[in-house]
Order: structure tokens, then sequence, then C-alpha cells
């Protein structure tokens, strides 16, 4: 019995893990903020939305930019991260 909670352990580690690493790589990908640029920029163009509401998407994706580097710029003890089914974050005061 003890084996088989083990094993099953182990093998939601590695699930939470993967997780963990494809929300990472969703998070700190900027080409998929470009593509969400790039998607407002056509709605533009097409008159789905008007300069204004470009405007708002447009900024809010720069921020998201923003933050982005911000968080890979800032050392690994900043950072939160997944391991096994365990959650360990740190936040530094500013």
């Amino acid at each position: 019995m003890i084996i088989l909670d083990r094993l099953f352990i182990g093998g939601l580690g590695f699930v939470l893990d993967k997780i963990a690493q494809a929300v990472d790589s969703e998070l700190n990908d900027p080409s998929r903020l470009r593509e969400e640029l790039l998607a407002a920029q056509m709605q533009l163009e097409l008159g789905e939305i008007d300069e204004r509401e470009f405007a708002k998407i447009e900024r809010a994706l720069f921020q998201r930019l923003r933050e982005m580097r911000a968080r890979q710029e800032t050392p690994e003890e900043g950072r939160t991260r997944v391991t096994g089914a365990e959650v360990v974050s740190h936040r530094e005061d500013d």
C-alpha cells in the first residue's frame, strides 16, 4: 500500500510540475502577447473595435509585457515556485 501511495504522489507531483511549466511558459511568452496585439490590430482594421478599445487593449498588453520582463529580471527568490503539490511564494516588499 505504501508503494502505491508513493507512486501516486510521485505521479501527481509529475503532473503538477508539467502544469506549472505550462503556466510559466504561457505567462512568460512575449510572442503570445504579440499575437494578441496583432489580433487586436486586425479587429481595428476590420471595424470590429474602435480606436478607444484598441488603445485600451494595447495598454493592457504592453503592461503585461513590462511585468513579464520585470519578472524575468528579478532573482529566482522573488518568484513563485511550484514543486510537486507544494506552492512556495516569496514576495519582497517594495
